[in-house]
C-alpha cells in the first residue's frame, strides 16, 4: 500500500502520515532493541533457523545449483513444492525421533532440560544420504528403528 502512495506524482496526506507513524514506530523500537540482549538473542535464533532451512533446501537442491531452470510458473512451481515436501518430509522424521533422543539421553543420566529442548529444531540432515540410490521396500512394521549410537555427532 505505501507503494502505491508513494508512486504519486505529489504526495497525499495519508503517504505522509503513515511515513511518519512508521518513523516514530522505529524510534521507539531502536532503543527497546539496543536495551534488550534477550531480544537480539532471539532474533538471532530465529534467523539461525531460517539460514539452518536455507542451507537444507540448498543441499538438497544441490543438482541445479539452487536455480529453477524451468520455463513455466507451473514446472517451477511444482518444482518449488517438492523442494519445500522435502524439506518438510525431513523434519518430520527428525521430529519423530527427538522424543527416543532425548529419553535416551536421560536415561543414560545426561539431562535434557526443557528450556534447552524447545529451542531445538529438527532441520539437521546429516545423517540422511542425500545422493545415490534409494530402495524402497514395504514393511509391515512401522515401529520407529532403533536409536544410533555413535562416538561422534560427525560420525554418520
Amino acid at each position: 500500500m505505501l507503494a502505491k502512495l508513494s508512486a504519486f506524482p505529489r504526495q497525499n496526506g495519508l503517504a505522509l502520515a503513515l511515513r511518519d507513524i512508521g518513523r516514530i514506530n522505529r524510534s521507539i523500537f531502536l532503543p527497546q532493541w539496543w536495551q534488550s540482549p534477550e531480544m537480539r538473542r532471539n532474533a538471532t535464533a530465529g534467523l539461525n533457523k531460517s539460514e539452518a532451512q536455507n542451507t537444507l533446501a540448498r543441499a538438497l537442491f544441490f543438482n541445479r545449483l539452487g536455480e529453477l531452470r524451468d520455463r513455466t510458473f507451473e514446472s517451477q512451481f511444482y518444482r518449488a513444492s517438492g523442494l519445500n515436501l522435502l524439506i518438510n518430509v525431513i523434519v518430520y522424521w527428525n521430529t519423530l525421533y527427538l522424543e527416543p533422543a532425548f529419553a535416551d539421553l536421560n536415561r543414560n543420566g545426561i539431562a535434557t532440560p526443557p528450556e534447552v529442548v524447545k529451542h531445538i529444531a529438527p532441520l539437521g540432515w546429516q545423517h540422511i544420504s542425500l545422493t545415490g540410490d534409494y530402495i524402497w521396500t514395504p514393511t509391515e512394521n512401522l515401529d520407529l528403528r532403533p536409536l544410533r549410537h555413535e562416538t561422534s555427532i560427525l560420525a554418520a
